[in-house]
């Protein structure tokens, strides 16, 4: 069996893009850059609704209130297993 599964993959990803940088400079420079890519290529009505429909997703996922998720994990003998930190609040 191959040691490279598509768990471990997902629990290894490190997310890369520039558009999730908590700089709002270096977004906005990123979104530019995307924006000025699509202005001086020719593309095809599908491509121009998927970078539409890519675009509204993220800002709808930008203006949604902030959640908290708590999981609680525990070893057999009841100690906490589990330990997740997602950024600082």
């Amino acid at each position: 069996m191959s040691e490279r599964t598509a768990l471990n993959e997902l629990a290894n990803f490190v997310g890369r893009s520039k558009l999730a940088s908590p700089d709002p400079k270096v977004r906005r420079r990123t979104m530019d850059g995307i924006s000025a890519r699509l202005l001086h290529q020719r593309r095809t009505v599908g491509e121009l609704l998927a970078a539409v429909l890519a675009l509204s997703s993220r800002t709808r996922r930008v203006v949604q209130p902030r959640v908290a998720i708590e999981i609680d994990v525990f070893a057999p003998g009841g100690k906490r297993a589990l330990d997740l930190t997602f950024g600082q609040d």
